[in-house]
């Protein structure tokens, strides 16, 4: 049994090599309007979503493609030896995930002696790069 669990423990370690994870926090930019960036590049190889964020408008754009880049050195410090996957174009987005941040709440002057509230969001985004598996194939003995 206990060799079990450490072939499984091994498994997971083998799979945690080949992705790396970038975090941004409190980014001053409503979740919603992040979202519709990310959901542009999920899924999509590294190397062409850097090229789709570099020519968006958005501003939130500008500040994934820093993320990413920061995720794909991370991916490349853990996997020193695999280089060659980066430019064969097997590294791509596995998850990208835009969560609310912290709302700062201001008030601004309103029509007939009334205070409206103005709500300034912010959000987290979390960045999973990884290699695409190849399928593995049992050996019969």
């Amino acid at each position: 049994m206990g060799s079990r669990k450490r072939e499984m423990a091994n498994r997971l370690k083998e799979i945690k090599k080949q992705t790396a994870i970038a975090k941004l926090n409190d980014v001053p930019t409503s979740p919603r309007k992040m979202r519709l960036v990310a959901d542009i590049i999920r899924g999509v190889e590294v190397n062409r979503a850097l090229d789709i964020l570099k020519y968006s408008k958005k501003e939130a754009s500008v500040r994934l493609e820093k993320l990413l880049r920061s995720a794909i050195a991370n991916w490349e410090a853990k996997n020193e030896a695999d280089r060659k996957e980066l430019e064969n174009g097997n590294v791509y987005v596995q998850t990208i995930m835009v969560g609310q941040g912290r709302t700062l709440k201001r008030i601004r002057t309103a029509p007939q002696g009334r205070a409206a509230r103005i709500r300034k969001r912010s959000n987290h985004v979390t960045i999973v790069v990884g290699t695409k598996q190849k399928p593995e194939v049992k050996e019969e003995a």
